[in-house]
């Protein structure tokens, strides 16, 4: 298990550029699938979780040409498919949680599809139950054997169009089944889809390999089927989440920061809710610098009550960045209600934000009340664990701006969803030691 070692107090400056869009890139990934004809895609992140399910393919017969180190050319021409039924496929997929997505495009094309109980964040329980519903729906068959850690089976000899109402907006369920439906005899109806910009790119996408999708960034998508799909590039967009991350932690640390590349039409209110937070910023054209701040404060609400954050769905503030938005306001002056809606579990590391020196009140597994100290009390550095992706970087931005040094151990959370994080942030002044 490694660790990083982060002498703190450290003011960062210089410009960054954030990786691609994670989320993004495991639903386009898996999209290959869907064509026997070359796809090329761009800008993928060297990341953990991404590499994994890269190799997973080839595993299944995919052949990977890497054009550049964020360019790859995929050709899924000639899929083992008996691989699914094998040891090393269990126990590979079953340690990715983007694997579940490989489901739909392997249904659409091939008629069936096999995956283990996928792992991923320990965040709370995460039910796959819009997949299999919606996989339902267009006429599958759904089997489940729990022995061995759980494995999910789906079959269908014709997958037929239909109206779903989907039971919840779930961003990796919508991708799921609109990669089966779009290869579905007939028209599909997908009502109270997930509209992300992630969900908007796989659309996108799809539709430049003879698909036909309209709706595309509302909650209601419709589908005519297609017989077959082919050959595209794709570009994805940058990690929403880790220039979320860089605004925090330029704030945090009193640093100047520039993040490049943002897309920022793509980012939704994101920049809005850290402005709320007092955090200030200036947009250069699809730059965001972020200048060095001593102090930012808490917005209230209009009639004088305290500010809450809460994640929603699309285009409501995404859960990813809530650990961010927590600790950021951890130093500024003021309070806030943190209010994580979707996941049970997410806000458990503040204890070890309180062991810094933080004021949290955990108010019950989903409701954190901070007091901000506005830089009064300067955090400490202690020794911690990084629980998941988001958990594991609110705790790397606490230990950046703490006094002394801290240790986050189990790094490699960290690891699978931002790409090379410490060499990154020591090249414009971070001081992170990999152990």
């Amino acid at each position: 298990m490694a660790s990083f070692k982060i002498t703190g107090d450290k003011r960062l400056k210089g410009e960054i550029v954030p990786q691609g869009a994670k989320n993004e890139a495991l639903q386009i990934i898996c999209a290959v699938l869907l064509t026997k004809d070359p796809v090329t895609i761009n800008n993928i992140p060297n990341i953990r979780d991404v590499n994994q399910l890269i190799n997973l393919l080839g595993d299944l017969g995919v052949r990977r040409t890497r054009l550049s180190e964020t360019s790859i050319r995929f050709e899924a021409n000639d899929i083992n498919l008996d691989y699914l039924e094998s040891d090393s496929f269990r126990q590979k997929a079953a340690a990715l949680r983007g694997s579940v997505m490989l489901l739909g495009p392997m249904l659409a094309r091939f008629r069936k599809g096999r995956i283990p109980r996928p792992g991923g964040d320990k965040i709370g329980r995460r039910r796959l139950d819009t997949h299999f519903l919606g996989f339902e729906k267009l006429g599958a068959t759904f089997s489940y054997d729990g022995e061995d850690g759980g494995f999910y089976r789906v079959d269908a000899a014709n997958l037929k169009g239909t109206y779903m109402l989907l039971d919840e907006a779930s961003v990796t369920g919508t991708a799921n089944v609109l990669m089966a439906a779009v290869m579905a005899e007939g028209t599909t109806t997908i009502y109270n889809a997930a509209c992300e910009p992630y969900l908007q790119q796989l659309c996108k996408m799809l539709n430049r390999m003879g698909a036909k999708i309209s709706g595309i960034a509302s909650n209601l998508l419709v589908v005519e089927g297609v017989t077959e799909l082919h050959g595209t590039d794709h570009t994805m967009l940058p990690d929403m989440i880790e220039i979320g991350s860089f605004i925090g932690l330029a704030a945090m640390t009193k640093s100047e920061i520039t993040i490049k590349d943002c897309q920022i039409p793509q980012l939704g209110i994101i920049p809005d809710v850290f402005q709320r937070l007092g955090i200030q910023m200036e947009f250069r054209g699809d730059d965001i610098f972020i200048p060095s701040q001593e102090h930012y404060r808490i917005e209230n609400y209009l009639d004088g009550s305290t500010l809450s954050v809460a994640d929603a769905p699309w285009p409501g503030f995404t859960p990813d960045l809530l650990s961010i938005i927590l600790v950021t306001a951890t130093q500024a002056q003021g309070t806030v209600l943190i209010h994580q809606k979707m996941f049970e579990s997410r806000l458990f590391f503040v204890d070890k934000l309180i062991e810094m020196g933080a004021q949290i009140i955990l108010c019950d597994p989903h409701r954190a009340t901070v007091i901000g100290h506005n830089r009064e009390t300067q955090l400490r550095g202690i020794r911690m664990t990084s629980p998941d992706i988001r958990a594991g970087v609110a705790l790397l931005i606490a230990a950046m701006s703490a006094k002394g040094v801290s240790i986050i151990d189990n790094i490699e959370q960290i690891d699978r969803g931002y790409q090379n994080i410490d060499t990154r942030l020591n090249a414009i002044g971070a001081e992170i030691v990999r152990l």
